[in-house]
């Protein structure tokens, strides 16, 4: 026989039909007597009471759902990244410091075949949820719109593309993360920088970039079209592009690569070609994700505070939930630059 549960848990108590049959009353007479009713006859009552206290009747507390914790759902982009594990952790916190409780939703904003633009949203006002948080999340001028139309306050953590006028969001200072990652490469003697980015439409990238080309023109360095390439947000598109960058008649010396793991894709392509990270060529990525510790060696990246970033979405949408709104749509944290193993001068 397959026993499930907790073979220690404790057998099931008598139920209140029980207990009734117990008493000699009827079940509703019993509940009245457990929820504590007043319409019950005092002899009544006390052998109610007695049946329930000789059968070991354990009352469960009753549901006030106007004392319950609200309920905030938090979409991400998916479960099986540090990226989203820090992101939790920091909502995580947040969440319990001002009793709400959270539910977790992977890949729910990303276009699927045959499924409705806006279903998944459904689900949020059948759960009542007070709020939504999305994280590097790309949503529809119909979704928008929907979230509008029910009022349902939402705020944007790190959005994977631009969004509309008006709409709350909070990630790092990218601008400043791209300007600190060259002007360190620059430092060590490197004018031969390149840069590897994410997907164009990303504001994030393309604010780093941005940052890049500022360091470049400050230290009075031409910037080269041919040095700035983007790929996909994943390892292999980097490192496709780390290729073309090391096929170039005149090859950069260093590269800013604006993620973790990207930053793992061009360290995959230098070791294809036999050249070795920093001696052969200098990498920074941008995050400070745990594989940034772990990689071989370990990677000087910018950090950006991802839990920071998560705990202060959550409590800008708990201002909104109460009413109020924010003074400023967007909210940027500092980043800083962790000088780790892979970063040196220029052989020569």
């Amino acid at each position: 026989m397959v026993r499930t549960g907790s073979p220690s848990a404790p057998a099931a108590g008598p139920t209140l039909a029980v207990v009734a049959r117990e008493a000699g009353v009827s079940v509703p007479t019993a509940s009245k007597v457990v929820n504590g009713r007043e319409d019950v006859a005092p002899e009544t009552r006390r052998r109610v009471t007695e049946a329930l206290d000789r059968l070991g009747y354990v009352r469960r507390p009753r549901f006030d759902a106007a004392r319950a914790p609200k309920l905030v759902d938090v979409v991400v982009h998916s479960l099986d990244s540090s990226w989203s594990g820090a992101v939790l952790r920091g909502v995580e916190q947040a969440a319990y410091d001002a009793g709400l409780e959270i539910v977790v939703s992977a890949g729910l904003a990303r276009a699927r075949p045959g499924r409705p633009e806006r279903g998944w949203l459904d689900k949020f006002t059948v759960r009542g949820s007070a709020g939504v948080l999305f994280n590097l999340a790309e949503l529809t001028e119909a979704q928008y719109a929907w979230l509008e139309q029910h009022r349902i306050p939402f705020v944007m953590i790190d959005p994977a593309g631009d969004v509309p006028p008006g709409v709350v969001s909070v990630g790092a200072a990218n601008w400043q993360g791209g300007v600190t990652a060259t002007e360190h490469l620059l430092a060590l003697g490197h004018q031969r920088v390149a840069v590897v980015a994410g997907p164009r439409r990303a504001p994030g990238g393309g604010a780093r970039i941005a940052g890049y080309r500022s360091a470049l023109t400050s230290a009075g360095i031409g910037h080269r079209p041919e040095y700035v390439l983007h790929a996909g947000s994943e390892e292999a598109g980097a490192r496709r592009r780390t290729h073309e960058l090391l096929d170039l008649p005149e090859p950069p010396t260093a590269v800013f690569v604006c993620s973790d793991r990207m930053a793992l894709g061009v360290y995959e392509a230098l070791a294809e070609r036999g050249l070795r990270v920093p001696v052969d060529i200098s990498v920074v990525g941008f995050d400070d994700l745990p594989e940034a510790r772990w990689a071989a060696p370990p990677l000087t990246t910018v950090r950006q505070p991802l839990a920071e970033m998560a705990a202060t979405a959550l409590r800008l949408l708990v201002r909104m939930m109460d009413g109020d709104r924010p003074e400023s749509t967007r909210t940027e944290l500092s980043t800083r630059l962790v000088e780790r193993e892979s970063t040196a001068p220029p052989r020569g």
